[in-house]
């Protein structure tokens, strides 16, 4: 079985196309790895892409992005709706085929290391490649952002895994690790009222009481409406039309209607599946059915 790698790096440059092209051509000049997708939100200020290939192939291609993120991203002027504190946030190892999550904490530490010995940005390592059970949550360690982040790594408690306890001057500092898939939803309400959606994101994430691996925030969305964007850290315990349905049973309680949904990147085919058999109520149905599963096999 060929080993496959999924990554999928959050770079803080969402409206300069220049500069993602560059960050991406980082990737493509990469042997041995294929770039999938491509997604940037100007109100956000984030792009996101994805890409796949063996381990040490990856792990290089992740670096070469880093490098020129680094290179063109100063994070003194960077403003946008999403929290972060780099110029490259987040940088995800996701294991696809014939290859285990050890093997992606593995790569995800040696990254880590890497992008401190050549560009001296300071890194914390998540999920499953965290040093510690406060720091598996990205929103923990992302907590206080850009503007708080030399503030925070003067405290003991928040030193980082791998670096000085500085932040780099214009690249702040990275977070690295390895985690299952996850999907990246936001849903657009029909209102401009951003308090909404913070209201409904805290009645729906896990860390308010809402459901199980999900986390949310309220922001406003790039055509100026407000939106629930989510991470469903594992969409087997709830899949997207759990989420989709649970805001829209809080957007009613605020008189409010949902507008149209969006997934981020790019999402596992069986996710797909589940919610159309729960929206067509299909019987029976499994994935067998699917042409292109079967002509994957």
């Amino acid at each position: 079985m060929a080993s496959i790698v999924e990554c999928v790096p959050n770079f803080s440059e969402g409206r300069r196309g220049e500069v993602i092209e560059a960050i991406a051509d980082g990737i493509r000049g990469q042997r041995g790895v294929r770039l999938l997708d491509i997604q940037a939100d100007a109100s956000h200020n984030r792009s996101v892409l994805s890409f796949v290939g063996d381990l040490d192939a990856v792990r290089a291609a992740a670096l070469a992005a880093t490098r020129r993120a680094v290179e063109l991203i100063d994070m003194n002027v960077h403003k946008g709706e999403h929290p972060r504190m780099g110029a490259v946030d987040v940088i995800p190892f996701v294991p696809i085929s014939g290859v285990t999550m050890e093997e992606c904490v593995g790569a995800a530490r040696r990254l880590g290391r890497e992008i401190w010995e050549t560009l001296r940005v300071p890194v914390f390592f998540y999920a499953e490649a965290a040093t510690r059970p406060e720091r598996r949550r990205l929103p923990d360690i992302r907590k206080g952002e850009y503007e708080g982040l030399r503030e925070k790594l003067a405290g003991l408690d928040w030193m980082p895994d791998v670096g000085e306890p500085a932040p780099h001057p214009t690249a702040g500092a990275t977070v690295v690790g390895a985690r299952a898939p996850l999907i990246a939803y936001n849903i657009n309400l029909a209102s401009e009222d951003v308090e909404v959606a913070r209201k409904i994101a805290r009645a729906v994430r896990e860390s308010s009481g809402g459901l199980a691996n999900v986390q949310a925030m309220g922001v406003r969305s790039e055509s100026g409406r407000a939106q629930v964007s989510m991470n469903l850290l594992d969409y087997t315990r709830t899949p997207i039309h759990v989420a989709y349905e649970q805001v829209r049973l809080e957007a009613s309680r605020h008189g409010v209607d949902i507008l149209e949904s969006e997934v981020v990147g790019l999402v596992p085919l069986d996710a797909i599946a589940e919610s159309a058999r729960f929206y067509l109520r299909l019987r029976g149905f499994n994935r067998e059915q699917i042409l292109e599963a079967k002509l994957m096999e």
